[in-house]
């Protein structure tokens, strides 16, 4: 039978703890939802130049990393969540109603979630969570939390368990480039990087390979004088204008930085910069755990957690959600957080310790064989809809639509075919129909 109602702590009303409340709410659970920001969205909360850090290389009091010119990079009807499609119709709020809409959509579609279920007043805006620690060993959490712009040590309060949803596109992770230190030019992260204005006539090195990268080159490269990608992945041979850009370069990954502000690529070829960017990551970071919560993050991988949610030892009272990445974030969410909603409540009974911890360390045996280093524990590229499925069995609820999984595929292919007009050109018009046939028993 399942337990009774839990009082729940909730950290962070981005996407992940939104519906992390939705369905611990659903489950006859009491969850309080902790926000540093006014207005629930996470990441999706964009921030405006003036309000960047002064530090560029570091995350500072900003948590979102958009930039004015952001794009999905997934076509919206796969976005959604399982039952609140992310339809283009202006039936559903919609008001930029593109297949790969800017962030703003995006957001507006968080919010018209919250609304819709009514998961506002569950939030405490404005509220950090400074410690999260073991009571006793009956499973309970005391969480400090302090309204920001307040003095002293902050409010405690208990909770029967703690769900973490504060995201991880926040702490910039940095490239390591030999001379750097003496190299007179300006570094910044791509977490502060808002328009392309500021790099008017200038020389900026971007260094990255993933979506970010692409597209902040593209952006800057409308202002500045040159661009150059430095890309880890390439041949240490690469030296290659872009097609379609009279000052867009492919390199391979900076060998080093001089004192002379010339920075020198492993081809052996040589630049003289004004900015390198780095568009090379984040880092998880949960800053209010301590040792209690049993975690480590080392390299990336955030050890030990069953199913990427669960710390065996002190599972299930402590639990992560959306730590995953290369995957479609919101249906992933949504499938965590039902999970978690009934192991809580006594419906789903987790293995004991030990064969939570088997598990994991079969996972990281064939992380291992596969050849895979450390921080891609948890880079799901090859294996999320097993995951997501493996999710909706255990919780008696649908698998993930036929449609989403070939239409997450032929995005791939798309975008590998067409780097630079995915978002604007597609084939797979069958599945866009089909997902909005879909669409109709929700909206």
């Amino acid at each position: 039978m399942p337990s009774a109602s839990l009082r729940l702590a909730v950290v962070g009303a981005g996407a992940a703890g939104l519906v992390a409340a939705r369905e611990l709410r659903r489950e006859g659970h009491a969850p309080v939802v902790f926000e540093r920001a006014a207005a629930v969205g996470g990441t999706w909360l964009y921030t405006p130049p003036a309000a960047t850090s002064s530090d560029p290389l570091s995350a500072a009091a900003t948590h979102s990393s958009l930039y004015a010119s952001l794009r999905t990079n997934l076509p919206r009807e796969t976005m959604g969540f399982l039952d609140f499609p992310f339809a283009a119709a202006a039936a559903a709020g919609s008001r930029d109603p593109r297949r790969f809409p800017g962030h703003q959509e995006v957001l507006r579609y968080l919010e018209a979630f919250a609304r819709r279920f009514d998961l506002l007043r569950l939030v405490r805006f404005e509220t950090e969570v400074l410690s999260v620690r073991r009571e006793d060993d009956g499973g309970r959490w005391a969480v400090t939390s302090r309204k920001l712009g307040e003095k002293g040590s902050g409010e405690e309060e208990f909770y029967d368990a703690v769900v973490v949803c504060n995201g991880h596109y926040t702490e910039p992770r940095i490239a390591v480039i030999p001379g750097v230190d003496a190299w007179p030019g300006k570094q910044m992260h791509s977490h502060n990087y808002r328009v392309p204005e500021p790099f008017l006539d200038q020389v900026v090195i971007v260094i990255g390979a993933s979506a970010s990268a692409f597209d902040i080159s593209r952006d800057i490269a409308s202002m500045a004088e040159e661009v150059h990608i430095a890309d880890r992945s390439a041949p240490a041979s690469t030296c290659k204008k872009q097609p379609g850009y009279d000052n867009l370069w492919l390199h391979s990954m900076i060998d080093h930085a001089q004192e002379d502000g010339t920075v020198v690529f492993q081809d052996g070829s040589s630049i003289k910069a004004d900015v390198i960017m780095h568009c090379t990551g984040y880092l998880y970071d949960f800053p209010f755990l301590g040792d209690d919560s049993t975690i480590t993050v080392d390299d990336n991988r955030v050890d030990p957690l069953y199913k990427h949610i669960f710390p065996p030892e002190v599972a299930p009272h402590l639990s992560f959600i959306g730590l995953p990445w290369k995957v479609i974030p919101f249906p992933l969410f949504e499938l965590q957080s039902k999970w978690v909603a009934r192991v809580l409540s006594g419906r789903i009974k987790l293995p004991s310790k030990d064969k939570m911890m088997e598990e994991v360390k079969a996972f990281y045996l064939k992380l291992e064989a596969r050849g895979w280093p450390k921080r891609y524990t948890h880079n799901f590229s090859n294996h999320q809809f097993e995951y997501d499925d493996w999710l909706a069995e255990q919780c008696s609820h649908p698998p993930i639509e036929e449609w989403r999984k070939q239409m997450y595929a032929a995005n791939s292919m798309n975008k590998a075919a067409r780097p630079e007009s995915y978002r604007d050109e597609w084939d797979d018009e069958h599945l866009v129909a089909e997902a909005n046939e879909d669409f109709k028993k929700f909206l």
